[in-house]
């Protein structure tokens, strides 16, 4: 059974653990499903509150696959998310990628 088919199974058990859902999404972006990995960060990034390190991991695949402003939507909206969950370095994470990519891709 592979890790993917395992995460699955157990979020067969417990459908809404974040954790879970997030470490899928990582599984479905390794195996290079890069829409359905990004599904899955949209899902987690438009909970409420939202899950934070989906946002950076979301914005890393764009820049990956040449998204980059997608990339630069993920980053501002988690760096808004980190700030109001008062998750300071997330944010300062965020910002310093989002920096990074200056004018990339316009």
């Amino acid at each position: 059974m592979s890790r993917r088919e395992k995460i699955e199974k157990m979020l067969q058990e417990e459908p809404s653990d974040r954790f879970l859902r997030y470490s899928l999404a990582m599984e479905f972006r390794k195996e290079e499903s890069h829409e359905r990995s990004l599904e899955l960060f949209d899902e987690l990034t438009s909970e409420s509150p939202a899950y934070v390190p989906a946002f950076l991991m979301a914005g890393q695949q764009c820049v990956q696959i040449g998204q980059i402003e997608r990339a630069r939507s993920y980053l501002r909206d988690g760096i808004e998310s980190a700030r109001s969950q008062a998750d300071h370095h997330a944010a300062a994470e965020m910002a310093e990628l989002l920096s990074q990519l200056g004018a990339a891709g316009e």
